[in-house]
């Protein structure tokens, strides 16, 4: 009997269901709004018809399901698969989302964080191919990382390791992991529109004008996005921003080579996203930070899989792809 992968990816803004006989290939795909504000059950049940509809149009059954992975942000029990209200869903407070979906589907549910299960995905199946010690950042509403070691994935005691965000590089800042200065802070998504607005009140006392003031004024609300627009018009505050982010995203990096020794770091999300504005600023940091043998030893390069990396995060967690050689 033919068996099928469902790969969840669960955001705060989307979530996406996917189903695959050989991953990363996929044969359907469904999307929806999260929509936290509502809380988890409208998603859940998305979620599960989701995996249903895939399953009819697809002429599969519910025995066919080999597994199914969840790919959600931090904090979680990877082991119990719960999920404890992520900043980006912060009404999911104690989600036992394996349970629910092992007795809904009568399958095994293995459920990750998304940097390790994008990790793991880059890895197998994008720009860290055939690299043995590798860490992929995530820029997205917040950041984090994933830790290829000797080819397998790198947990920690309690599956914890690669809260990279979490750590503090000023006593002040733009606020990430309810942590002012953090890393997450400075160079997130999150933190980005933080800091936009910080340096946009700054200029405007100033008497420095900047195509953001109108996209505030506007809206009533920045994001990292808007900011990447307006440099990429060469407006000077946005400019500004973004030099501050990359400089400390930088300095992250240069930590991780320092520490890890890796032989290649894989930005995704806003990383690149942001382009040269960003990467410039971090790249100079980075090389004024860093050992220069560690350095010499490490590629950077922008992730692969691109717009798929959720689908393929999810699918390879479905698969249990974390030891060596599996």
């Amino acid at each position: 009997m033919r068996k099928v992968y469902i790969g969840v990816d669960v955001g705060g803004t989307k979530t996406a269901v996917v189903l695959s006989a050989r991953p990363p290939a996929s044969l359907g795909r469904v999307e929806f709004a999260t929509q936290p504000e509502h809380g988890p059950e409208p998603a859940l049940d998305r979620i599960m018809q989701s995996v249903r509809s895939l399953l009819a149009q697809q002429g599969f059954g519910g025995e066919q399901i080999a597994a199914i992975g969840v790919s959600c942000g931090s904090p979680l029990d990877r082991v119990k698969g719960i999920i404890h209200a992520p900043p980006n869903l912060s009404t999911w407070v104690d989600v036992p989302i394996r349970r629910l979906l092992e007795e809904a589907f009568h399958t095994t549910c293995r459920v990750e964080n998304d940097a390790n299960a994008g990790a793991v995905a880059e890895h197998r199946f994008g720009a860290g191919m055939g690299t043995d010690h590798m860490v992929f950042l995530t820029l997205g509403t917040g950041l984090g990382a994933g830790i290829i070691a000797a080819g397998s994935l790198y947990l920690g005691a309690k599956g914890d390791a690669g809260e990279i965000g979490h750590v503090r590089l000023s006593p002040t800042g733009p606020v990430g992991y309810h942590k002012a200065g953090s890393i997450e802070g400075w160079a997130s998504g999150g933190g980005i529109a933080q800091l936009a607005v910080r340096m946009l009140a700054q200029a405007e006392r100033r008497g420095r004008s900047s195509m953001l003031q109108t996209q505030l004024a506007r809206g009533g609300v920045l994001t990292a996005r808007d900011v990447g627009h307006a440099a990429q018009s060469g407006d000077a505050v946005a400019l500004r921003i973004l030099r501050s982010s990359g400089a400390r995203l930088g300095q992250a990096i240069a930590m991780l080579i320092d520490v890890l020794n890796p032989q290649r770091i894989v930005l995704g999300g806003l990383a690149m996203r942001l382009g040269e504005s960003l990467l410039a600023p971090m790249r100079r940091v980075i090389e004024r930070e860093s050992l220069p043998q560690s350095l010499r030893a490490c590629e950077i390069v922008p992730a692969a899989l691109g717009e798929q990396i959720g689908d393929v995060a999810a699918l390879c967690v479905a698969m249990g792809l974390e030891g060596k050689g599996e």
